[in-house]
């Protein structure tokens, strides 16, 4: 099977660097694949769970907001974040959701727009985290 380049980058430096058989990731217009000579595309990516398969191995990443460009055979995710679904620490994650959802609910309880995005954004990353971290404990 032909494979793609798949890069994944944060501000830290890359997270990934290998060739895969296929990407999936969470396009802000919805989930989206990327197999080998895939037509050239630029697209924003949201919050979410990234999965990618080499070798009939999956692995999960968290992947936070940023852009993905497809081109010459290779993809390449430029995020805020990315983690390994098996390095996640889930109670950690858990507690972070229970307190975005607690400011979330407070936010708009005293109508603070600024506040209720920031608890959103906060509550879509640990909901990613322990997504990804579930996804990761299946396929020990």
């Amino acid at each position: 099977m032909a494979q793609i380049h798949l890069e994944v980058v944060t501000p830290s430096g890359p997270v990934v660097s290998e060739d895969v058989d296929i990407v999936t990731a969470p396009g802000t217009s919805g989930e989206f694949g990327v197999l080998a000579n895939h037509a050239p595309l630029l697209t924003t990516i949201k919050t979410g769970v990234l999965h990618y398969k080499k070798d009939k191995e999956v692995k999960y990443l968290m992947v936070s907001s940023g852009f993905a460009e497809v081109s010459d055979n290779s993809v390449t995710f430029l995020v805020e974040n990315a983690e390994y679904g098996h390095e996640i620490d889930v109670p950690r994650a858990l507690r972070a959701k229970e307190r975005a959802e607690k400011r979330l609910a407070q936010s708009q309880a005293h109508d603070e727009n600024v506040s209720r995005i920031r608890a959103t954004a906060a509550l879509e990353r640990s909901l990613a985290r322990i997504a990804a971290a579930e996804r990761s404990s299946k396929q020990l």
